[in-house]
């Protein structure tokens, strides 16, 4: 990133420590970025319902853009890593009922990738049921983001075409809404081979939006200065993790490039589940049996240990009583208050449990600044995981 934008990034974190730029004008909540054309009438319980109505309807979906390419998604997004194994045994039919769910409830917006085991299929018999069953105005809003994560081969046209096809074939699709990238090794530049050749099948057609997964801002930059029509960057972002609030959201905010996040209910232990529970005693606590469990106490172990995390939940339990709704509910609305953040991920296990009405919750949810303060000062007492970790993506770079 150019130095000036650095050293003014870096001003601000001495000034105060992981305080997130949404928050950082006093006496200014983040909802005054977000105005409603909804006219307000004093007096008037109907007009006051409108008025909550439309506040909600304008915080659920986000439009993602570069130029003339724009891809209009939910503000939740359903993660289907949880497909891959190691969550539970998937049904097929049970997945695609447990899909239809969601997007009857307005979280119709599915993110995948070309190595989460069946996703991409499952999304293909979705979204023909979708066809098949329900109205045309659901399906004009479903979305099926996927990423592409390549070995570090030469990236000639020919595999990067025939790699997406793959993708079409499986999720069914003639253009696939969104193709995130994703790259291993800085080292090799194949990277910007990959890019342009997705981009030459965005104009044909085969692909609508170009993103990213899991790039730093260093390379962020590169790629837009190569005029590569990037629309977003999905990184790992939650309380816990605000790297993506240091470089990352400065040059996004420059260009106009959103983020996604994932890991941002940290694989349910921002939950109840996790709250006043001693994992340093064997069989004492809930098992971290799956993937997304392990990967994300790792996060724990780094900012702050189980004692400082139990002192997090704690906080988000009191702000989640006070608004009568879940602590993964007070979790993703903070991320989503952030800058650049266009949606958050929940992940998704599909026919074995659902958190439609949590997921739903988020978008009436409106936290003050009595929220942010408590939960800030909690926060403020971990380390900073960009100097323990570095910037984005680069926990999968780690020799």
């Amino acid at each position: 990133m150019g130095s000036t934008a650095i050293s003014t990034q870096q001003a601000f974190c001495n000034l105060q420590k992981f305080t997130p730029l949404s928050y950082a004008s006093s006496g200014r909540s983040i909802r005054s970025r977000r105005k409603l054309t909804v006219p307000i009438r004093c007096c008037s319980p109907t007009a006051a319902a409108e008025v909550a109505a439309a506040a909600v309807k304008e915080n659920r979906r986000e439009v993602l853009k570069n130029g003339d390419d724009k891809l209009e998604i939910c503000r939740v997004l359903n993660g289907m890593w949880q497909t891959s194994g190691g969550w539970g045994r998937i049904d097929r039919n049970d997945a695609v009922e447990a899909m239809l769910n969601y997007a009857d409830a307005g979280l119709s917006t599915f993110d995948m990738a070309d190595h989460y085991g069946p996703a991409e299929d499952l999304y293909g018999i979705f979204i023909n049921r979708v066809r098949r069953e329900r109205p045309p105005e659901l399906l004009e809003t479903v979305r099926g983001l996927t990423k592409w994560v390549p070995p570090p081969v030469k990236m000639t046209r020919s595999f990067v075409s025939e790699s997406i096809d793959v993708s079409r074939r499986r999720m069914d699709v003639a253009s696939l809404d969104m193709l995130q990238f994703h790259w291993w090794d800085y080292s090799n530049p194949g990277f910007l081979d990959a890019l342009k050749h997705l981009t030459d099948l965005k104009g044909e057609g085969k692909i609508k939006t170009i993103a990213l997964t899991n790039f730093d801002t260093e390379r962020l930059r590169i790629i837009l200065e190569n005029g590569i029509p990037v629309v977003s960057n999905q990184v790992q972002h939650s309380i816990v993790d605000m790297r993506p609030q240091q470089k990352m959201a400065e040059l996004c905010q420059l260009t106009g490039v959103k983020l996604i996040t994932y890991g941002t209910v940290m694989g349910g232990l921002l939950s109840e589940k996790f709250l006043d529970t001693n994992l340093t005693i064997p069989f004492a606590g809930p098992a971290l049996n799956t993937p997304s469990l392990q990967k994300y106490k790792r996060m724990v172990d780094a900012w702050g240990g189980w004692s400082l995390f139990q002192e997090l939940l704690r906080t988000l339990k009191t702000v989640a009583n006070k608004h009568g709704v879940s602590i993964p509910t007070v979790a993703v609305r903070f991320i989503l208050d952030q800058p650049a953040v266009a949606g958050s991920m929940i992940g998704v296990r599909l026919g074995l449990s659902q958190h439609i009405k949590d997921a739903n919750a988020v978008f009436s949810l409106v936290l003050d600044e009595d929220d942010i303060s408590n939960i800030l000062q909690v926060t403020n007492k971990g380390r900073d995981l960009q100097k323990v970790i570095g910037d984005c993506g680069d926990e999968y770079r780690r020799a």
